[in-house]
């Protein structure tokens, strides 16, 4: 019996057909296609990957992180689109399936002045009054409290060296408190507003308070459009850059796979 269906599977296999250069070479691109429509879909609708170029977020994220941001976190508009989609002559402004963001959140969008890609963290919803007084954050006249964590110095990725105070703080309604950077409580962005958002614009700042160009500074983004809004930051997942240990100064660890 064994050498019987041998036999058939021998035959069957002498007898199927082959598939000639032309064949082979449609398959293989069909496959390709396939690959190349599931990119896109990945990356204009799902999650994108960005790289950190500058400390305005320190110390949360570091120069040189890659993170994977959450494009349905708050819906969709054209500004999740990539490759200059977003500039397609059709495309309309506003937001399908959206979904409003949290004060606290960590979130890419595009500065509607510059069109420029940044990350910020979420301090002012529509209607919120937000200022600074003295270095510190007042969320609709209630002030923000903070927690000294610690004091030390660090160098810039620029070569510059930063004398920083480290503290816990956590705006109203944010599930988990974050750290944020100060130089000092009297530095060019110290005291600024009172501002009030306006219907469907958010307002921003950098965890690293006194070297970020956010919503506060002159050349920042403003108050921000829903619409800009391009995801969350959900996944701090390597860094490519390395920082030189020396005497007296803090030097991040090591950094992967980080939830934020």
């Amino acid at each position: 019996m064994s050498k019987k269906l041998a036999n058939e599977d021998s035959i069957r296999t002498e007898t199927a057909p082959k598939k000639n250069l032309r064949e082979a070479i449609v398959e293989e691109l069909k496959f390709l296609a396939g690959l190349i429509l599931f990119i896109f879909v990945f990356f204009n609708f799902v999650f994108g990957h960005y790289k950190i170029p500058s400390e305005s977020m320190q110390p949360t994220l570091e120069v040189g992180d890659h993170l994977y941001v959450s494009k349905f976190s708050y819906g969709f508009s054209k500004h999740s689109l990539i490759l200059g989609m977003r500039k397609l002559p059709f495309l309309k402004d506003g937001r399908i399936f959206a979904k409003m963001p949290k004060r606290g959140d960590v979130i890419v969008f595009r500065n509607p002045k510059s069109e420029l890609v940044m990350i910020k963290r979420l301090v002012g919803l529509p209607g919120d009054k937000i200022q600074t007084k003295q270095g510190r954050l007042y969320v609709n006249d209630v002030l923000v409290e903070r927690v000294l964590e610690d004091e030390f110095s660090y160098r810039e990725h620029r070569g510059f060296v930063a004398q920083v105070a480290k503290y816990k703080e956590q705006v109203p309604n944010e599930k988990d408190a974050h750290w944020i950077y100060e130089r000092s409580d009297f530095d060019r962005l110290d005291e600024r507003g009172p501002y009030i958002i306006p219907q469907d614009k958010f307002f921003f700042m950098g965890d690293n308070r006194d070297n970020s160009e956010d919503s506060r500074a002159p050349g920042g983004p403003g108050f921000v459009p829903f619409d800009h809004l391009i995801g969350r930051a959900k996944y701090m997942v390597f860094s490519t850059k390395r920082c030189k240990t020396e005497d007296g100064l803090r030097c991040p660890g090591r950094r992967f796979f980080l939830k934020m």
